[in-house]
């Protein structure tokens, strides 16, 4: 039994420097794995200091560079262009509810610039056709189901 003892302790063991295995043995296969293991997992080049061996960064997927979103603001999205410059409209009609409607929530409120992604000239031009439409009756103040709910102010 002790001689099991010490086969099994043995072999559970590292081999000492000095013991019958020879260290260049072991030690060659070792250093042959650790360069595999630092690899970088993006396509390989061979460009001194392009940050060989640190793995993606941050933001970057499977995809590489390619598929990562310009801007680099918080949200990571670009900004969306506004509407009526996309379309060169000079003016806004009051007239034109169906347009107007587009900027009004469900609750007969004036969309933010943040929803309507419009810029700070067309919003104003927006609000004040909206406005104007209201007053003449094109548009409602409030939405329907508050009208009918009969809800009165605080």
């Amino acid at each position: 039994m002790e001689t099991e003892r010490e086969e099994t302790e043995a072999n559970d063991t590292p081999a000492a420097p000095g013991a019958d295995a020879p260290p260049v043995e072991a030690a060659a296969p070792i250093a042959a794995a650790a360069p595999a293991a630092y690899a970088p997992s993006g396509p390989s080049s061979s460009a001194p200091g392009d940050g060989e061996g640190r793995g993606p960064a941050r933001g970057e997927g499977a995809g590489g560079d390619d598929r990562r979103p310009r801007g680099g603001g918080r949200g990571g999205r670009r900004r969306r262009v506004c509407i009526m410059c996309a379309d060169h409209m000079k003016t806004v009609d009051y007239k034109n509810v169906s347009f107007l409607r587009r900027f009004i929530s469900d609750r007969g409120r004036i969309d933010t610039r943040r929803k309507t992604s419009a810029c700070a000239k067309h919003q104003r031009a927006i609000a004040t056709g909206i406005k104007r439409a209201r007053h003449l009756a094109l548009l409602p103040y409030t939405a329907e189901h508050i009208r009918s709910s009969g809800v009165a102010r605080r």
